[in-house]
């Protein structure tokens, strides 16, 4: 289903002054234009996502407020070894964590137990990410280059469900991974981090896909299933940083009964197959909430269709796709 999709172009608020959607964030961008002056409680979600893949790990930092707790994680998987280390923390109505209103600007804020400290520094030049956790420590820098476009979406299942998320996908980034006591350095030259920057107000069960890759010169960012039926997709190619979106729900093609097995995802606009080299799984159950995700790492392969027709290879390219579960 093709989907008719409004580009916005000026800053614009995401809510009304009662809490509810503003029609005129609904819309996509190129760079950040939506304060999520999101109020009230029950429902509402923020949070901050980094994956970072470099030759030798992938790390991923998330920070988020759920309302009634705040859930974060630092993870580390050895891409040659296939071993993973993963430090999740849940926090009690989300005590001690800042999300800024804007994606961006200002810092963003988690703290939790076992020592788990991250902190996401946002400038107009560059985004400072440090966390640490029992045996980990992450200091990271993701500079911000002229003429690089990310994706921003406003999902609008209603005026009082809705969620606005920024998809920046192949960010240069450098700095060092510290696990134990042995340093790795992060090195822009072979390197690429991924954010999903979310603020919205959610139904209580849902389910979604999503899919990143990266490499020199190109990215990809997919998604699917929470965005059916409403008008809106969070597609798109990245050429040399200039974003083209891609207006269309895709089919999923997985096999849940193996998820190594390759992934199809597929469109007018997008004929791609991912093949996965290692599977995370992540599971919370707090007795009326929970989550699963399948979160597979792997290469790309395929093409997609730029704005002028002109399809683009994907082959090479590196990142995950994923099916996440939610009862929240």
């Amino acid at each position: 289903m093709t989907t008719r999709e409004r580009e916005i172009t000026e800053p614009v608020d995401l809510c009304l002054p009662d809490g509810r959607l503003n029609p005129a964030a609904v819309g996509w961008t190129r760079r950040p234009l939506h304060r999520a002056n999101l109020r009230g409680w029950g429902r509402t979600k923020r949070w901050e996502y980094w994956g970072i893949v470099t030759p030798s790990h992938i790390i991923g930092v998330v920070a988020s407020s759920l309302d009634y707790a705040g859930v974060h994680g630092l993870y580390v998987l050895d891409r040659a070894a296939g071993e993973e280390i993963s430090r999740d923390v849940v926090v009690p109505f989300a005590r001690g964590t800042v999300m800024p209103d804007r994606s961006g600007e200002g810092t963003a804020v988690a703290k939790g137990g076992g020592g788990l400290d991250i902190r996401i520094t946002q400038t107009p030049g560059a985004t400072a990410l440090r966390a640490r956790a029992e045996g980990i420590e992450v200091d990271l820098e993701m500079p911000s280059r002229e003429g690089h476009e990310s994706l921003g979406v406003v999902v609008p299942w209603g005026p009082r469900r809705f969620q606005y998320t920024v998809k920046d996908v192949g960010r240069p980034v450098r700095g060092r991974l510290v696990l134990g006591s042995v340093p790795y350095e992060v090195r822009e030259e072979d390197s690429f981090a991924v954010l999903d920057h979310g603020r919205g107000r959610w139904p209580y069960s849902i389910a979604w896909n999503w899919a990143a890759g990266s490499a020199p010169g190109k990215a990809i960012q997919l998604g699917g299933r929470w965005t059916a039926g409403t008008g809106m997709t969070e597609n798109a190619l990245f050429i040399g940083g200039r974003l083209h979106k891609i207006g269309e729900e895709l089919a999923w093609s997985y096999d849940r009964a193996d998820w190594m097995r390759p992934w199809r995802i597929t469109g007018p606009r997008v004929q791609v197959e991912f093949t996965p080299f290692y599977e995370r799984v992540a599971r919370t159950e707090l007795v009326v909430v929970g989550s699963e995700t399948h979160q597979c790492f792997g290469h790309f392969a395929g093409r997609a269709q730029a704005d002028d027709g002109t399809w683009v290879e994907l082959d090479g390219l590196t990142g995950w796709a994923e099916e996440a579960r939610q009862r929240w």
